[in-house]
């Protein structure tokens, strides 16, 4: 039992064999580092001010939780950080419980993550079904957008309202002429981000599209709010204090922002393993990380940590095959802090906006929303409401939604695919067959179709039925609700003096019915019969006698 123990709690730990391949990829890992630093800049600040808890905030994260994530998590190739799905469920944290709770609910909500890779949740991500996560990030991408609008126009953001009020008050009330200065850098931006990638797919064009606004703005002057003044060093380390009313009131934020920190991880986690020859990822271990890194960056003044598909797929795409190239990223945006903090601290707000609607816009895949909504109509539909969901209410509340759809959905599926089939006996016809119901129940017996099979099985339409033989061998699928409408219907029919004969019990489904007591409503076990062509003569046994005893005349 300790041995098992111990085992699991080595798992989870960082271990030799993370490095395997370093010796041979290590230029590779350090260039692709460098690569992901870059576009991770101006996206770890423009994440930091969207969630409300400030640009230095965001790049703190991206340092602490991209180094300690990429140590201790389950993927080679994972790059961690702030990302636009935790920045659209913090802000409304921030703007609930104020600036001075998030460190205590980013350090809650990664006690929560370690607990759940340590308690082996990780692999229930595989149960999220595709129109979900697909209409999850729909959402997720709409959010951003909208959140922008406001800097995107020089205006502040309107106070208490979700982001789709808010975006439709700042349009509906803005003042167009103060707000060209904003909407030329976002111009400038959108146009060298979409322009320099033509030139070359090498190009950093977020952080080149930044930089030249960021020129112009300063060089001609241009009134535009910018980031301000950004810490020349790491803040020193502060384990957040709280009684235990407060955590009692923060334990439901935190959990939210667990439980999106735990699935959009793991969903990063899996495309990159998908995506990248380094090896499959380690679900669990990958929790424990991202744990681990948020409880980190919410101890240096950081906001919640996940994995960033984004920065991830830039990460492989250059070429990263082990851990070092996530630490290399971390490392070259620490020196930015040590380095050129100042010059940072001079890039307009609008220029980040912009970077953001881009990036937003990018989420979304106009190929892949097609391919769902010409799936099925129950595919269409999920996809559309946790899309919704997201949007005007909860991003957690999308996703279970969204799950809670499909299953429905599933289950009317299987349902309409359940039924009972009357079939003919054997030829040649023996007198007293037309006295002997074969029924066989296809497909599922379970809750969802065990009252509409009874209905079928228990019918008025063959009064002179005096034999029932129910054929098993074809159930898929059987559970307690079906075992029990079985050995009801069977106890039903037996009471009117029809006997029932159960043929062909799987295996898998013998126990079940034995538990639920279906062979004690049976008159005997001999009724309990596995091959057809004996049920159908043990059935004419019971027919036979009766014909005799009553002749036709």
């Amino acid at each position: 039992m300790i041995g098992v123990a111990r085992d699991s709690v080595t798992r989870l730990l960082p271990k030799r064999a993370d490095y395997t391949d370093l010796k041979r990829s290590w230029r590779r890992d350090v260039l692709a580092g460098l690569t992901v630093g870059v576009v991770a800049l101006p996206l770890a600040l423009a994440f930091g001010i969207s969630s409300g808890v400030g640009a230095a905030a965001g790049l703190v994260t991206a340092v602490v939780a991209g180094v300690v994530a990429a140590v201790f998590g389950g993927s080679h190739v994972q790059v961690s950080g702030p990302t636009g799905a935790m920045a659209v469920v913090l802000a409304p944290i921030v703007t609930h419980y104020g600036l001075g709770s998030v460190a205590l609910v980013t350090v809650l909500a990664g006690v929560f993550v370690i607990l759940a890779g340590i308690t082996g949740l990780g692999r229930a991500v595989t149960f999220i079904p595709w129109p979900v996560i697909e209409g999850f990030t729909l959402g997720i991408a709409i959010i951003i957008f909208l959140q922008q609008l406001p800097a995107a126009l020089g205006q502040t953001v309107p106070a208490g309202q979700a982001p789709l009020a808010a975006a439709v008050t700042v349009v509906s009330h803005a003042n167009w002429v103060a707000a060209w200065p904003a909407l030329a850098v976002v111009v400038l931006v959108v146009a060298l981000m979409i322009a320099l990638p033509r030139l070359h797919p090498a190009v950093p064009a977020s952080l080149l599209a930044v930089v030249a606004a960021t020129v112009m703005v300063v060089g001609l002057r241009v009134p535009a709010t910018r980031i301000g003044a950004l810490p020349s060093q790491l803040p020193v380390p502060v384990w957040p204090q709280a009684d235990l009313e407060v955590l009692q009131t923060l334990a439901g934020a935190a959990l939210a922002i667990a439980a999106l920190a735990a699935i959009e991880s793991l969903l990063s986690a899996r495309v990159a393993a998908t995506m990248s020859p380094s090896g499959p990822y380690d679900p669990n271990r990958e929790l424990v990380g991202q744990g681990l890194a948020s409880v980190a960056s919410g101890v240096f003044g950081g906001m919640p940590a996940t994995g960033a598909i984004a920065r991830t797929a830039v990460n492989v795409r250059s070429g990263a095959r082990t851990r070092v190239a996530a630490i290399t990223h971390s490392v070259l945006l620490l020196a930015v802090v040590y380095l050129v903090s100042g010059p940072v601290g001079a890039i307009p707000l609008a220029a980040l906006s912009a970077v953001l609607m881009v990036t937003a816009c990018r989420m979304i895949s106009g190929h892949t929303m097609m391919r769902i909504l010409r799936s099925t109509r129950s595919a269409a539909v999920t996809f559309v409401l946790t899309a919704a969901v997201t949007v005007c209410f909860d991003l957690i509340q999308a996703v279970e939604i969204g799950i809670i759809a499909t299953a429905l959905f599933a289950l009317r599926t299987l349902a309409r695919r359940s039924s009972v089939t009357r079939e003919e006996l054997p030829r040649p016809a023996v007198p007293g067959d037309e006295k002997i119901a074969l029924l066989r129940l296809d497909g599922a017996m379970f809750f969802g179709a065990a009252e509409r099979i009874s209905s079928a099985i228990i019918d008025d339409h063959h009064p002179d039925t005096t034999v029932v033989i129910i054929r098993l061998s074809q159930l898929g699928m059987l559970d307690a609700t079906g075992a029990n409408t079985l050995a009801e219907i069977a106890e039903d029919l037996e009471s009117r003096g029809i006997t029932v004969i159960i043929k062909g019990v799987q295996p898998e489904h013998r126990n079940l019915l034995t538990n639920i007591g279906i062979i004690d409503s049976l008159r005997h076990e001999n009724h309990l019969i596995d091959a057809l062509d004996e049920a159908i003569a043990h059935a004419r046994s019971h027919t036979t006698p009766r014909l005799a005893a009553h002749p036709h005349p």
